[in-house]
């Protein structure tokens, strides 16, 4: 039986999911390129979501094994730094490590991207990105 408080949680959470579903129907080019590099363990058997809502937020891409985030932003991303670096903050009190990079950068130079994010998997470090 599903108690009131969990009704109420999960009924709070259901634009989330919500917009997350459609996020992932919509993805950015730069979004589609690294799904298709990732989905399915693809990416050196590491396990990846996409548009996947951590407390309040819609992440790009999570590996919860390693609590690694990857987003990918567009160019409304430089007029909010503050957000971002917010968001950022909510996330690594959580135990997330967050990597950024710019749609173009992924999409100009895909393959060091993805060396960046496999260094940081495997090391469980954070290497300096954007």
């Amino acid at each position: 039986m599903i108690s009131d408080a969990s009704k109420s949680t999960r009924a709070a959470k259901a634009p989330l999911r919500a917009n997350a579903r459609r996020m992932r129907h919509e993805p950015t080019d730069a979004e589609r390129k690294f799904w298709s590099r990732a989905r399915g363990r693809a990416f050196a058997g590491y396990k990846f979501k996409r548009q996947y809502p951590i407390g309040c937020y819609i992440v790009d891409f999570v590996c919860l094994e390693h609590r690694l985030i990857v987003e990918l932003d567009g160019g409304q991303h430089a007029r909010q730094e503050g957000y971002d670096e917010e968001r950022t903050a909510f996330l690594q009190a959580r135990g997330f490590r967050v990597m950024r990079f710019w749609n173009d950068e992924f999409l100009k130079h895909p393959d060091e991207t993805m060396e960046g994010v496999l260094l940081a998997l495997e090391t469980g470090t954070n290497p300096s990105n954007r």
